[in-house]
């Protein structure tokens, strides 16, 4: 793992070390690491939207394909035991 320093404000060292406390990180590192997956994220899912945006016309849907999806996403939750 990489080592990185930042400099921060009185006011946001003081924000960090409260939400570190509060919010029960193990550490100032964590709690940024966690910010910064959280931004990483949002960024994948602009760039998904966006992709879906450019891909063209929506196209209609059959009416029971959310019943399919729903049928198809329980047997893929259901354990190996009862699957058979």
């Amino acid at each position: 793992m990489s080592t990185m320093n930042i400099s921060l404000p009185d006011e946001l060292k003081a924000f960090v070390d409260q939400q570190v406390g509060s919010r029960g990180y193990s550490s100032s590192s964590e709690y940024v690491r966690e910010l910064l997956r959280r931004e990483r994220d949002i960024e994948h899912l602009r760039g998904l939207l966006m992709e879906g945006l450019e891909s063209g016309p929506a196209q209609p849907l059959e009416p029971d394909y959310f019943d399919k999806l729903r049928a198809r996403a329980q047997s893929r939750a259901r354990p190996a035991s009862r699957a058979r």
